[in-house]
């Protein structure tokens, strides 16, 4: 089994990379979708995300209000510390447990967004970091997900510099271009993983 750390900054596009890898064979494991998992009702996440936070963070019908925990956490660094240090040993455990559902030959992609910020880069046999400069984030964050300017710089700058992800890297995949671009570069990755599972 070849397990590969995959990171990137906000709207660097890791989730399309991400699909492209799985469509070719990788077994993902994506921490965002299990974050949301470990906080859902009636988990012990969410009840020690309540107890931190306030019952303000929740909907009328005892969801989380991701944009509200959100607007309160990525503006204040300590307060996004305590919401990490509640989500991030959670989703730690079940993403060692569905690597250890993989089969021996798998290439078991992690998705990761805070790989780099939280010094996960030695859990993997190898990193890959979607790469694109800070203004084709912001435009990107902007444009298609509706973030205001100073809502999108804030998210961006709660997270590593490019630079601290560059650090970490194995393999880059530069997506600062239009979408076109950027698949055969995941389908030589891909070469490359599969490469490295066989051996």
């Amino acid at each position: 089994m070849l397990s590969v750390g995959l990171t990137g900054g906000i709207g660097a596009g890791k989730s399309e990379v991400s699909r492209l890898l799985e469509s070719y064979g990788a077994v993902l494991i994506d921490a965002d979708k299990i974050a949301r998992e470990v906080v859902e009702p009636g988990t012990p996440g969410l009840a020690a995300v309540v107890e931190r936070f306030g019952d303000e963070i929740l909907t009328a019908d005892g969801v989380l209000d991701r944009p509200k925990l959100g607007s309160i956490v990525f503006s204040d660094p300590e307060r996004l510390a305590a919401l990490n240090a509640i989500v991030h040993p959670l989703v730690g455990a079940r993403s060692q447990e569905l690597e250890r559902s993989a089969g021996a030959d798998a290439v078991v992609v992690h998705d990761v967004p805070l790989l780099t910020e939280n010094g996960l880069a030695g859990r993997y046999d190898l990193v890959v970091v979607v790469d694109a400069t800070a203004a084709t984030q912001l435009a990107r964050l902007v444009e298609r997900r509706g973030m205001t300017e100073s809502e999108a710089r804030a998210r961006m700058d709660a997270q590593a510099t490019r630079e601290q992800r560059h650090a970490i890297a194995d393999l880059i995949i530069d997506n600062d271009g239009p979408l076109e671009d950027l698949e055969p570069q995941v389908r030589a990755v891909w070469a490359e993983l599969a490469r490295r599972a066989a051996e």
